[in-house]
């Protein structure tokens, strides 16, 4: 799920609507369900899920979906189906009903595949053929504005996935190497702490800050951090204080996403959680929810009960928008969401 808060696609026809949502999500969607959410005039959100399953409910991701777009604000939106009609149409139709039910008005209803789209809520023949209404995303003015504007639109969501994969080849046992090393590192300080440094807490911690700085430095300057320095930072990571220092200093800046996707990628398997949830974090914050949320499906895969990942994973789910939780997390700041323990999965969230 996306707030669309990036700059604006003027969008004139459901050609050009079917050519911006690629841009909005991230990636080309293939078998989904998506909702485009307007105020007024301006889209102000999009999310997108899978289709249900042969024997699935449509009405249960409907459901979710039109809580979601209610509580953007919204006032109307357009649905659109990306597949076959026999998998398409009970979903479109279940979205569509949960939609008005919310009180949301449904502006109009797609099914698009092969070029062509048609309309469930156009029976004129001169506008929308029964053969469908072909449309060319390459040639339209919608895309081309997206692309000058630096937007970016994935062949699909495996190639989104992608993009926070763990990296292959020597990295992994090079990375495994550095563990060892930064363990040995650790122990070492542990060992030299102040006998009044109960546990070595404070010594932890001001290891710990040093190390965020100095990645945070290194990253602005435009040097990409060592092995030794990716696992020594991973480690100390694992202590929530440092973790909350890290977390305290990310947003949505495209800096931020840089780092952290690097250090997730690189991290051990058994250290991915707190940098994986750092990118979910900034991601969130600049509105990249399809990216947020698969990097927290890798976290989760890997840590089910990882109380951060849970928290964002809440979030996202709920389609709770970053400017609803300005200024959070802050030093001293009351809670505002408890993570809850971790359901059995269900209808894919949107994403």
């Amino acid at each position: 799920m996306t707030p669309t808060d990036r700059p604006r696609l003027a969008v004139r026809s459901p050609a050009d609507l079917i050519a911006a949502v690629p841009y909005l999500l991230g990636f080309h969607p293939a078998d989904s369900v998506v909702v485009v959410a307007l105020r007024g005039p301006r889209i102000v959100f999009a999310a997108r899920t899978d289709l249900p399953g042969p024997d699935a409910d449509p009405l249960d991701p409907a459901v979710h979906l039109a809580g979601v777009i209610a509580r953007q604000g919204a006032e109307s939106a357009t649905v659109l189906g990306y597949g076959e009609a026999a998998r398409v149409t009970p979903a479109v139709d279940a979205v569509r009903g949960s939609l008005a039910a919310a009180g949301l008005a449904v502006l109009d209803a797609l099914r698009v595949t092969d070029g062509r789209y048609w309309s469930y809520l156009c029976a004129e023949p001169a506008c929308c053929p029964a053969e469908g209404t072909p449309y060319d995303v390459g040639a339209s003015e919608v895309s081309a504005a997206a692309v000058f504007a630096g937007q970016v639109a994935l062949p699909d969501r495996a190639a989104l996935t992608a993009q926070v994969a763990p990296l292959g080849g020597p990295a992994a046992p090079a990375m495994r190497a550095a563990v060892a090393r930064a363990e040995r590192r650790r122990d070492a300080l542990l060992a030299g702490a102040p006998a009044a440094d109960l546990i070595g807490g404070r010594t932890l911690r001001r290891a710990g800050v040093a190390a965020v700085r100095a990645a945070l430095r290194q990253h602005r300057r435009g040097d990409r951090l060592p092995d030794d320095e990716v696992a020594w930072l991973t480690l100390l990571l694992t202590h929530l204080p440092i973790r909350d220092h890290a977390w305290e200093r990310t947003d949505g800046r495209d800096a931020d996403i840089a780092l952290w996707t690097d250090v997730f990628r690189r991290a051990a398997p058994e250290l991915i959680a707190a940098p994986g949830c750092l990118l979910a974090f900034a991601a969130w914050r600049a509105g990249q929810g399809a990216l947020a949320a698969v990097a927290l499906e890798r976290v989760l895969s890997a840590h089910p009960g990882y109380s951060l990942a849970l928290l964002l994973d809440e979030l996202l789910r709920g389609g709770v928008p970053p400017s609803r939780l300005d200024g959070w997390p802050a030093v001293n700041a009351p809670a505002v969401l408890r993570p809850r323990r971790r359901r059995p999965r269900g209808p894919r969230r949107p994403t």
